[in-house]
């Protein structure tokens, strides 16, 4: 035989071997009745269908029936074979989603009393779970002064580590874990960086951002550097937080995931909020709803950002029905910028540098020079020192960090940097902290900018900084980075349900990496201005959290209903809320039902609540097997003959009306009265171009409080209608002379 062929055989053969015998985490989910009595746990159990029980990574008896295992792929395929094993899939791999807030949502000082109660002092009983990249417990948000003895329901802990003591964690900080078996066994078995270990302290300061955000102390005299100088404050100022870290360098696995999930339960958190996410997958598959299904039944709110992939169709994340999706929206502050250039035009921009300013000398600007077809984007490695040194540069915005774009203009000796956006980031301008002179400019400003470099024989410009401004209109507006509807799940849900705060926000930092994240911002400060829907998300958090002090009856639906039924649609200058990725009217894809009211929020006037026996309903009405949705709600059986023919007939408190071959749909809606007594309202319909709706009754009379009453929707396709991907939307409002109860509505012909 030749030696080429032989060379290929083993060439193959150890290919092959590699492949069967390449070890990965798998979430193994199992008939949790299945336990023979011989075995006193589960684990007992788990452990002894193992060929080795150092493969067992973790347990789940809460969010979810099973275990992870580190396996090769024959140890998969022999589990698989028993009967009592399920289903098992790969662990998924998740991302984050990566002050003046309070003011701007209405979170004055005379927020602390509602209905002769001290929210305040109700909210010191409710607990906040975080999970995400664990916390810096030094930082001042989690100063506990005057705060009363941790809630007996507390069943955490603060775990030690090499680098976090236990007794870091106080009567505002209540626990603090980590979660990184699975990040491990991804990682060959231990830690890509220097900076990381087994323990819950954050050094990548996203994870001391969100939590503070949800439930900081007040903090007088904070700033990031000088800019947004104010108090820094989170949502629930005086709730518990219990931090649950379980994303790491290479992003936040399943399986440490749903650990963390299934201990934040038996802790006692009250809210889960989790700014992280992966793409769509069906609910039985997807490790965040299924350990938020069993969060809900136990009377816990999980609030989820929606992700970062807007403004993308159909781009959003965590769209389970049971889950609040929470979408970004800009403040009323801003951190304006200028870049003067030679011609007399003066470009707007926004930046966060607080380095030393450029002087009055205008430096000549460049753009796209160089042999590098990369030059433009200023990846590392792009720009010619010969060319930019002295200079300011422009760099596109994309497929790079913003901030290292900024680092690499630095580094190849350039002076400044003006950041110009691309049509895949239109006119949202999002400031950053660069390590140099450099602004941020929207799309159409950028276009004026680089015609202007090319066409001009000595192109020039000088960079000027302006601090914070307030009051800036309009605002909100949705940002361009929000992801956005129709959900590809269950379409007949609306996704995301509400917008909040999530541009250059203001909050607590880590101590152990600079504001930029990069490895050279050498940069040290105990507040750091981020955005995205990681930002937007723990906002909901907190305000739920203050919704649970005030009601502490309501279930998660019901806290949910009244945030999404009482959000507005108009800005502040009374226009319809507008989009920034092209400044068009933003719809409810965007914004979902509009942006959170917290005051409204307290006193909605009506509910929709939701059961878990209906959410069980709605289970049963998608294309799943059985077993499949066991896996979500964790019963030994479940009964479907009591379906909903239409994943829409939830009592949701939105609309997504999906016609697909139909001219009628019909769905029946169940409110409950959580204002006063003798109530009544009336319903206003404001319709789509293309459909007819009609609502019945048109009024509904309300005796006591708590009482339930149903209406039923009829939305009807006119006649002549193109089945197109098009959307239409309305809304249907339900209102006395103390509330407003509003549900947007959402229409398409097609499923996505």
């Amino acid at each position: 035989m030749a030696s080429s062929s032989i060379t290929t055989i083993i060439t193959f053969l150890f290919l092959f071997l590699l492949h069967t015998t390449a070890k990965k985490t798998y979430i193994i989910r199992v008939k949790h009745s299945d336990k023979p009595e011989s075995f006193l746990t589960h684990h007992d159990w788990y452990t002894s269908q193992l060929q080795s029980q150092s493969s067992l990574l973790y347990t789940y008896t809460t969010s979810f029936h099973g275990f992870s295992a580190y396996l090769d792929s024959n140890e998969a395929d022999s589990l698989l074979s028993s009967n009592s094993i399920l289903d098992i899939f790969e662990d998924p791999l998740y991302t984050l989603h990566t002050t003046r807030t309070p003011e701007f949502l209405g979170l004055n000082s005379e927020f602390g009393v509602y209905s002769g109660q001290d929210l305040a002092s109700a909210s010191n009983g409710v607990i906040i779970g975080v999970l995400d990249t664990g916390v810096w417990p030094e930082s001042k948000s989690f100063d506990d002064t005057d705060m009363p003895e941790i809630p007996s329901k507390w069943k955490g802990e603060c775990e030690s580590g090499s680098d976090f003591d236990s007794k870091l964690c106080n009567k505002k900080l209540i626990g603090a874990r980590s979660f990184s078996k699975g990040f491990q066994m991804a990682s060959g078995g231990g830690f890509s960086s220097k900076r990381e270990s087994v323990s819950p302290r954050d050094v990548d300061g996203h994870g001391t951002h969100t939590s503070t955000t949800a439930a900081g102390s007040a903090v007088r005299n904070a700033s990031f550097l000088g800019y947004a100088a104010g108090t820094a404050r989170g949502m629930a100022t005086h709730a518990r937080v219990a931090t649950y870290k379980v994303c790491w360098s290479s992003g936040c696995f399943g399986s440490d995931i749903l650990a963390a999930m299934d201990r934040a339960i038996l802790d006692g958190v009250d809210v889960l909020s989790l700014s992280l996410g992966g793409g769509s997958a069906p609910y039985y598959r997807d490790t965040i709803a299924i350990g938020s299904f069993s969060a809900m039944e136990r009377g816990v709110f999980v609030s989820c950002s929606a992700g970062n992939s807007g403004p993308t169709r159909a781009s959003v994340a965590n769209v389970a029905p049971w889950v609040m999706t929470v979408g970004a929206g800009t403040l009323d502050r801003d951190f304006p910028a200028f870049a003067s250039l030679g011609n007399g035009k003066r470009l707007t921009g926004v930046s966060l540098y607080s380095g030393v300013g450029m002087g009055t000398k205008p430096l000549e600007l460049v753009y796209n020079k160089g042999n590098s077809s990369s030059s433009n984007l200023c990846l590392p490695g792009s720009l010619d020192s010969g060319i930019v040194r002295g200079k300011i540069v422009v760099c596109d915005r994309g497929v790079n960090a913003r901030v290292e774009k900024g680092a690499v203009v630095r580094d190849a000796g350039g002076l400044g940097m003006i950041m110009a956006n691309t049509a895949a980031s239109g006119e949202e301008l999002v400031a950053d902290s660069h390590l140099l002179p450099a602004i941020a400019v929207g799309k159409k400003t950028g276009d004026l900018l680089r015609e202007y470099v090319k066409s001009d024989s000595n192109p020039t410009a000088v960079l000027v900084f302006k601090g914070t401004i307030l009051d800036v209109k309009p605002s909100p507006v949705v940002a361009a980075f929000s992801s956005r509807g129709p959900n590809t799940v269950t379409p007949e849900i609306l996704k995301p349900d509400v917008i909040g705060p999530g541009v250059n926000i203001l909050a607590g930092w880590s101590d152990a990496i600079g504001p930029t994240g990069l490895e050279k911002d050498s940069r040290r400060t105990q507040f750091n201005i981020m955005s995205g829907t990681s930002m937007s998300c723990p906002h909901i958090s907190g305000l739920a959290g203050l919704l649970k002090a005030a009601h502490p009856e309501w279930s998660p639906s019901a806290i949910k209903s009244a945030l999404m039924t009482t959000a507005y649609v108009l800005d502040n200058t009374n226009t319809p809320l507008h989009d920034a990725a092209d400044n068009s009217l933003s719809n409810p894809h965007a914004h979902g039902s509009g942006h959170v009211d917290p005051q409204k929020a307290l006193s909605p006037g009506l509910v929709y609540d939701i059961s878990t026996e209906e959410y069980i309903r709605f289970l049963c009405s998608l294309d799943y097997t059985v077993d499949h949705i066991v896996a979500i709600v964790k019963r030994p059986s479940v009964n479907c003959s009591k379906k909903f023919s239409d994943p829409g007939q939830l009592n949701y408190p939105s609309f997504s009306v999906l016609f697909g071959g139909k001219r009628v749909v019909r769905y029946t809606r169940e409110v409950t009265n959580v204002g006063a007594a003798s109530s009544v309202y009336k319903v206003t319909v404001n319709g789509a171009p293309s459909v007819g709706i009609s609502v019945k009754p048109s009024k509904l009379s309300f005796e006591s409080v708590g009482e339930k009453k149903r209406y039923t929707v009829t939305f009807v396709s006119k006649k002549g209608v193109s089945m197109t991907n098009k959307a239409e939307f309305g809304s249907i409002t339900w209102s006395n002379p103390q509330h407003e109860v509003r549900s947007p509505v959402a229409f398409s012909w097609n499923r996505f």
